[in-house]
C-alpha cells in the first residue's frame, strides 16, 4: 500500500476510529486522540503487515484496541457510576456529550466487556469480526456482551 494510498484509508476511518477510542476512554477526548494518534503511527509503521485480505478498518481497529490496552487510558474500572462521576467532576468527559451518562456507565466495565460493547454496538461490528480485532473467541465475545449488557441496564437503570 503507498503512502496515498494509507492516508486515503485513513481520511475515510479517522472519525469512526476517534468515535471508537472516545467510548473505550470513557469519554476522555485527550486521552482518546493520543491514541488515536498513536495507533495510526503504529499503523503506518506496520503497513507490510496489511495484506489487504481484510477490511482497513477491521485492521486498524485492531491496532488501536491494542493501543488502549497497552496505555490503558488512565480509564481504570470504577466499582459504581456514582464513583465515575465524582472522580472525573465534569472535567475528563465532554460535558456537552449528549452520551456522558454511558459514558460513565462504560467506565464501570472491564476493558474486554467496554471493548466488546463499544464494537458491537456503536460501530456494529459482528461477533466474529469482534472475535478477530481482540483475539478472542466468538463464545468469549458473547460472554463479554452479555455481561456487559447486564451490567449496563443496572447501572443504567433500564
Amino acid at each position: 500500500m503507498t503512502r496515498e494510498v494509507f492516508i486515503a484509508h485513513v481520511e475515510r476511518e479517522q472519525e469512526a476510529l476517534r468515535g471508537f477510542l472516545l467510548a473505550l476512554c470513557c469519554g476522555n477526548k485527550s486521552d482518546a486522540d493520543d491514541l488515536a494518534q498513536d495507533a495510526l503511527v503504529k499503523a503506518y509503521l506496520s503497513l507490510s503487515g496489511y495484506q489487504n485480505k481484510g477490511k482497513f478498518r477491521s485492521w486498524l481497529f485492531k491496532i488501536a484496541y491494542n493501543t488502549f490496552l497497552n496505555h490503558k487510558a488512565g480509564c481504570r474500572t470504577m466499582e459504581s457510576i456514582d464513583e465515575a462521576r465524582t472522580l472525573i467532576g465534569g472535567t475528563e468527559a465532554d460535558a456537552s456529550f449528549v452520551h456522558q451518562d454511558l459514558y460513565l456507565a462504560l467506565r464501570t466495565l472491564p476493558p474486554k466487556e467496554r471493548s466488546a460493547i463499544t464494537l458491537y454496538y456503536l460501530n456494529g461490528y459482528s461477533i466474529k469480526e469482534i472475535a478477530k480485532i481482540t483475539d478472542a473467541s466468538d463464545n468469549a465475545v458473547k460472554q463479554q456482551l452479555s455481561r456487559g449488557r447486564d451490567k449496563l441496564k443496572q447501572i443504567l437503570e433500564l
